[in-house]
């Protein structure tokens, strides 16, 4: 309550409680009759009534007064909520033009950023695309002489030399390889970077992989006066599914290293295995040497590229510094591992380990799939269109084809091939990708598309890039060989596709599968070998009859000496003799077990038995020998 409010209060209280005090005075005196008293209690209500008035006027104008100031400082507090409250929404306003300004800048940098780097993206593909083509490119100006040149000196090499002009050819025919294994070297290793390197999966034999890696390093070996032995595991299977070719190089860029680097004692092959759950195996290979060794400094870098174990190497031994790097990562392509333990002046040992899939179930298919080229493609005369427009290659394939007693004509450019077609009937067209006026690719478009013609079409290409084959399928090709161009390799294709284009042919080769199925014997080795020269597989089905009989008295013999070291060598042996007509698989255990017993892990009476089984498979397969020979005679 006000002050002042409480000050008229308490005197309005006083001057009340007087006319009261007089108000009862006056009904005294009315009882008393008493009109003198009467009077003056009247004189002094009315002063008393008007002193309340008074008050209560003043009571009022005071509360009057105080609720106007309320009022007054209410509508000053109003106007100042409201000076706030659009202060307030002032600031709202500019804070969310600020907001909005820096979020569309946010959203516009990010947009700039978005279209930086689909820019740099759609630059590192075109980059990669101008490399690929780079690649193709270099590829096939640089191979295709290779074709030539290693092409000739093979034809030169079957023509009589002295002996000074074979050791020319012969120095021109290394140095081509080596040539063309740097260039290999240099395209793989760009594959690989690139990611362009593409690991298969198909059946192949592990033993005979190996058998071909110790013949192609048989002669240099022994001219080297070097020992060179290849050990398998006899529990491994024979047939795996994985990658040939890239296996097949890894040992062959493995070996090679072991044969250039040593130069005393001699090279081991050692191949372990591991089997596992649904069907899978793991192949562990060993190539160790007793050559030059790496230093222990130079252990760590000698898989990177362009790095040697010595700084004289590439000056002594040539080479590119990519071989181990490219070994390295093919094995690791194939979800492998590879190491390497080595000794100065000792030797070095490699090994890596390789996952497979065990595919005997596919052996039939393997064996279907080997293709055996004939001296002639057909009994009957067949006729092959050539597309190439490079004089060199085009020499080199009027050879080929001429040994072949095939008719041919030869054209430079896609577009005179299809005016050869539409002119004469031809059996098949050999198809170069690259050419003036109208390349391979347009070519055999315009012959499905325009001609209307389903000859067989096989493109000849440098491109030896991944999804070659593919590209040149998807045009409506039939077949892809790269050069330089191997001879059994094109050969073994024609045959392929103009058999499935001949039934008198194939009722042939039905016919002679039938006459040579043998319990024991598999000839398709020897006939892949032979070219289709019955006279060798002749010779080579007689010397087996020759040779093995002799073979098997031997080792009786070394078995009742108990000359268990000359046993093991008889076993070794015999390996190669076998293997021409067939036996690696069904002998392969008995004498890998034979070989690789020695010392104080001999049992006798186990030796006995394998030697037993041996001679009783052997002697199944002379009979089937003898068949053999009435066949081809």
């Amino acid at each position: 309550m006000h002050d002042s409010t409480k000050k008229y209060l308490q005197r309005l209280e006083m001057l009340v409680n007087d006319l009261l005090v007089l108000i009862d005075e006056e009904m005294e005196q009315l009882s008393n009759k008493s009109s003198k008293a009467f009077n003056i209690n009247k004189k002094e209500k009315e002063k008393l009534a008007t002193g309340i008035l008074k008050l209560t006027t003043e009571l009022n104008n005071s509360r009057n007064e105080h609720l106007a100031n309320l009022v007054e400082e209410a509508d000053r507090n109003g106007r100042q909520a409201k000076t706030w409250g659009i202060i307030l929404a002032s600031l709202t306003i500019i804070a969310s033009i600020f907001t909005f300004v820096y979020i569309n800048n946010k959203i516009k940098q990010q947009q700039q950023l978005i279209a930086q780097l689909n820019e740099s993206e759609q630059k590192v593909r075109e980059a990669a695309t101008v490399k690929e083509n780079f690649m193709a490119n270099m590829s096939h100006e640089i191979r295709t002489p290779m074709n030539a040149i290693l092409g000739f000196t093979n034809l030169l090499q079957k023509e009589p030399l002295n002996e000074q002009s074979k050791e020319f050819v012969g120095n021109i025919q290394s140095s081509g390889e080596n040539l063309l294994t740097i260039i290999n070297d240099i395209l793989d290793f760009s594959k690989i970077e690139a990611g362009m390197m593409r690991i298969e999966s198909n059946p192949f034999s592990l033993r005979g992989l190996l058998h071909s890696v110790e013949t192609m390093f048989g002669a240099r070996v022994k001219a080297k006066n070097l020992w060179f032995k290849t050990e398998i595991d006899a529990g491994i299977p024979d047939l795996l599914k994985g990658d040939a070719v890239r296996l097949t190089q890894v040992l062959v860029n493995l070996v090679n290293n072991a044969v250039k680097f040593t130069n005393e004692g001699g090279i081991d092959i050692k191949v372990r295995g591991d089997k596992e759950a649904n069907n899978n195996i793991k192949v562990s290979f060993s190539v160790k040497d007793t050559g030059i060794g790496i230093s222990p400094g130079k252990i760590d870098t000698v898989f990177e590229r362009f790095q040697q174990a010595y700084e004289e190497s590439t000056r002594k031994y040539g080479g590119t510094g990519l071989g181990l790097s490219i070994v390295k990562q093919l094995v690791e392509l194939q979800s492998g591992k590879l190491y390497v333990t080595s000794e100065p002046n000792k030797g070095s040992e490699f090994v890596f380990t390789i996952p497979f899939v065990i595919a005997a179930e596919a052996k039939e298919k393997l064996k279907q799939e080997v293709n055996t080229p004939g001296k002639r493609i057909s009994e009957k005369k067949i006729s092959i269109l050539v597309a190439e427009d490079n004089v060199m290659n085009q020499n080199l394939m009027k050879h080929l084809l001429g040994s072949r007693q095939c008719d041919f004509d030869i054209v430079n450019n896609g577009k005179l091939a299809i005016e050869a077609l539409q002119q004469k009937r031809y059996n098949l067209v050999l198809m170069d990708i690259q050419m003036p006026e109208m390349d391979g690719y347009t070519a055999a478009q315009k012959i499905r598309n325009e001609l209307k013609n389903d000859i067989p079409i096989i493109a000849m290409t440098a491109h030896a890039m991944a999804g070659e084959r593919e590209k040149c399928l998807s045009y409506g090709m039939n077949e892809y060989v790269s050069k330089p161009i191997r001879e059994s390799e094109l050969f073994n294709i024609v045959n392929q596709l103009l058999s499935e284009n001949n039934t008198a042919g194939n009722k042939e080769e039905q016919k002679r599968n039938q006459e040579k199925n043998f319990k024991v014997l598999d000839f398709d080795y020897l006939y892949e070998l032979s070219g289709g020269d019955k006279e060798f597989e002749s010779g080579m089905i007689t010397q087996f009859l020759d040779q093995v009989p002799k073979e098997i008295v031997a080792m009786q013999q070394a078995l009742d000496k108990k000359n268990y070291t000359e046993l093991s060598k008889l076993a070794h042996n015999m390996k190669t003799s076998v293997s021409f007509v067939g036996l690696t698989d069904k002998l392969a255990d008995a004498l890998d077990y034979i070989e690789n017993k020695s010392g104080d892990d001999i049992d006798p009476a186990k030796l006995a038995v394998n030697v037993e089984k041996v001679k009783m498979i052997c002697h199944l397969a002379f009979e089937e020998a003898e068949a053999s020979l009435h066949i081809l005679h």
